[in-house]
């Protein structure tokens, strides 16, 4: 099996220009990506059952992998959810599968988007590691418009080595993960006005 093209691009370029940028002379110490986690969650829906089988159908379309079903773990009345019912489904891709998900998301997926400027650069946890969510299924190329039989949202955490947000964004700006310039917005805004 070949290298995917942006573990290629990682080792080439980005390893590089994070070594010069933040100044490490290890090159163990250099952030990487280590997992991608697509998260969905039909707690809210009336037929959860068939929700979660709807969720799992779509997140294995979109990340070529078979999801696994997340079960509740206490029983909550008001919400009308039983101990061990199905909520959602999960699935965590690492090596060549993440690889080749980040670049599709980067390439295809992310320029989908009506109106896109960016993904807000305010998801990360304070260790490097970034959380973004979307609010539907439609802009993956993977699913049929005709086919989406309900609205699916979905959540990816980029759990990367870095020790801090800085570090993360970072590695994930050069891996090419399109941010949003917030000073530029800023200065769009104050013109307007």
């Amino acid at each position: 099996m070949s290298t995917p093209v942006l573990q290629k691009h990682y080792a080439e370029k980005v390893v590089p220009a994070l070594k010069e940028k933040l100044g490490y002379t290890n090159p163990h110490q250099i952030p990487r990506l280590e997992k991608i986690v697509v998260t969905s969650c039909m707690g809210k829906a009336p037929d959860r059952k068939v929700a979660v089988d709807d969720a799992v159908a779509e997140i294995a379309k979109i990340t070529g992998q078979k999801p696994s079903i997340t079960y509740s773990k206490k029983a909550v009345a008001n919400f009308k959810l039983r101990e061990g019912e199905a909520l959602g489904a999960r699935v965590t891709l690492r090596g060549a599968r993440m690889w080749e998900f980040l670049y599709r998301f980067i390439n295809v997926t992310a320029p989908n988007i009506r109106d896109f400027r960016g993904i807000s650069a305010k998801g990360f946890d304070g260790r490097g590691n970034y959380a973004v969510g979307f609010p539907d299924q439609s802009i993956f190329p993977e699913i049929e418009l005709d086919q989406i039989k309900r609205t699916i949202g979905f959540d990816f955490i980029f759990v990367t080595s870095a020790k801090t947000n800085d570090e993360g964004r970072a590695l994930l700006t050069e891996l090419g993960l399109p941010f949003r310039d917030t000073k530029k917005a800023e200065t769009t805004e104050g013109a307007a006005a």
